[in-house]
């Protein structure tokens, strides 16, 4: 039991680290030739960045607000999870379910969620000549841990 706390933990370290590094980069969309990036703070075209607000148009900067502020509440509440593990680590009787934290980490993939979604639906699709970067694809790797942890650590009892 020690060996999958052990793991989830370093796993919730490694969503966290992803998180932040897919939420502050800003390559979540290049194109092919390499010299355009596309994050959801700026876009760096040959050495020269710009906010994103400067390059998309007026009917689709409350859409990529909503992912800056998803994203940034998936950072949050993947925080707060990490810190409540660590409480209930020492906190709880033996056989309790570390509820508190599994409910946090589900936050956390619900945020992930509509972030992404909505940055593929509005960005994603629409750039012709584009294709999804790192960042992009971090961001989805974390949704499907972050879904996987807030699972794990529901069912997880505390021996």
């Amino acid at each position: 039991m020690l060996v999958i706390l052990a793991a989830m933990f370093v796993v919730h370290i490694a969503v966290t680290i992803m998180l932040f590094v897919a939420t502050i980069s800003n390559v979540w969309l290049k194109d092919v030739p390499g010299t355009t990036s596309y994050g959801i703070w700026q876009v760096c075209f040959e050495g020269t960045c710009n906010t994103i607000f400067e390059v998309i148009s007026s009917d689709n900067q409350p859409s990529m607000r909503a992912v800056e502020a998803f994203m940034i509440l998936a950072i949050i509440f993947c925080c707060i999870a990490l810190m409540s593990f660590v409480g209930q680590l020492f906190t709880l009787e033996k056989g309790c379910r570390f509820y508190i934290t599994g409910a946090m980490m589900l936050i956390c993939f619900i945020c992930i969620l509509c972030g992404v979604s909505i940055y593929t639906a509005r960005f994603a699709n629409s750039a012709s000549g584009f294709y999804h970067a790192y960042c992009f694809i971090l961001a989805w790797i974390c949704f499907c841990l972050s879904f996987i942890l807030g699972i794990l650590y529901m069912v997880l009892r505390k021996k």
